[in-house]
C-alpha cells in the first residue's frame, strides 16, 4: 500500500467518527454539496486545508453526489522553502494541485504596514474568487473547522460588540454565482492534529514573512486576537470539557424572547417592538 493510500485509509478508518463523520455530516445537515457542483479547492499549505482535499478526493470516489473538484493553491509570495513544502505535501498525499502566483504579501504590506493581515485576507479572497470564476467554479470550499467558528464567535462579542459567526456557507456579495462553503465545519482542530500527527506529517503554518510565521506580533492585532480566543476556550474547556459544544450549540438555539435585539438585513429590531402586545 502507497502511503499516501494508508493517509487516506486513516481518514475513514481510525478518524472514521472524529473527521470522517464529522465530514460528512457537514456536508448533509448544511447542503454544501450539489450534484454536479464544480469546486475549487482552496489548499493555503497548512493541515486544515490538505485534510480538506484529502475528504472531498475521498468523497469524489465514493459518495453518491457526483460533483467535480478543483485542488488549488495560491502562492501569495511565500519563501521557496515553504512553497516547496506545499508541492512536496502534495505529491506525499497524492493531491494533484495546480498552483498560482501573486504578489499578495508585498502589495499588503506596501498598502497596510501596519496592519498587512487585514489587507492580505481581503486581497487573498478576491484572488480567489477570481481564480474560481477563470475555472468555470460554483463554489470554493475552505478549510476553516469548529475551533475556528467558536473562537469567531468569541472574537465578535468581546471585540466586535455583536453576536455573528463563521457560516457553513455563504453566497459571494461580489461574485455572482459563486458560494462558499466549509465542510471541515464540524471537524474539531484537535482532531486534525491528530491526524497530522499519527501519519507523520508536517505543514506550513501562515508561512507569512511579515508576521514570522504568524507567531503573536503587534502588527498583526486579529491573529493575537484569535490566539487569546483559542487560549481561553482551552482554559475553559479544562474546567468544562463541554465548554466548546456548549458555544457552537448557543449559536443554533437562540432564544429570540429573552434577548434586547437583533438586526436581519441591516433592520434592527427591539424586544420592544412588540412589549405590549
Amino acid at each position: 500500500m502507497e502511503r499516501y493510500q494508508e493517509i487516506e485509509r486513516s481518514i475513514i478508518k481510525k478518524f472514521r467518527k472524529d473527521i470522517w463523520r464529522m465530514f460528512t455530516k457537514a456536508i448533509n445537515d448544511y447542503e454544501l454539496i450539489k450534484e454536479n457542483d464544480n469546486i475549487m479547492v482552496c489548499i493555503s499549505g497548512g493541515k486544515d486545508s490538505f485534510l480538506l482535499a484529502k475528504c472531498i478526493q475521498e468523497l469524489q470516489r465514493h459518495g453518491k453526489i457526483k460533483f467535480n473538484a478543483h485542488y488549488v493553491s495560491m502562492n501569495p509570495g511565500y519563501n521557496s522553502l515553504n512553497a516547496n513544502k506545499i508541492v512536496e505535501n502534495a505529491k506525499v498525499l497524492n493531491i494533484p494541485i495546480e498552483i498560482f502566483e501573486s504578489d499578495i504579501f508585498a502589495v499588503a504590506n506596501k498598502l497596510n504596514p501596519e496592519n498587512p493581515c487585514y489587507m492580505c485576507a481581503r486581497m487573498r479572497r478576491g484572488h480567489l474568487y477570481n481564480k474560481a470564476k477563470e475555472l468555470g467554479c460554483n463554489k470554493i470550499a475552505l478549510g476553516h473547522h469548529f475551533d475556528d467558528v467558536i473562537e469567531t464567535t468569541l472574537m465578535s462579542m468581546f471585540y466586535g460588540a455583536e453576536v455573528k459567526t463563521m457560516l457553513p456557507k455563504l453566497h459571494s456579495d461580489n461574485f455572482e454565482g459563486l458560494e462558499l462553503i466549509r465542510p471541515l465545519y464540524l471537524v474539531k482542530e484537535a482532531s486534525i492534529i491528530a491526524w497530522r500527527n499519527s501519519n507523520k506529517l508536517s505543514f506550513i503554518n501562515c508561512a507569512c514573512p511579515l508576521t514570522s510565521n504568524c507567531n503573536i506580533d503587534k502588527n498583526s492585532e486579529d491573529i493575537g486576537k484569535r490566539e487569546e480566543m483559542k487560549r481561553l476556550i482551552n482554559d475553559l474547556r479544562s474546567k468544562n470539557k463541554g465548554i466548546d459544544n456548549n458555544i457552537f450549540t448557543a449559536l443554533n438555539n437562540i432564544n429570540m424572547n429573552c434577548i434586547l435585539g437583533y438586526k436581519k438585513n441591516g433592520k434592527y429590531t427591539s424586544f420592544l417592538d412588540d412589549y405590549d402586545k
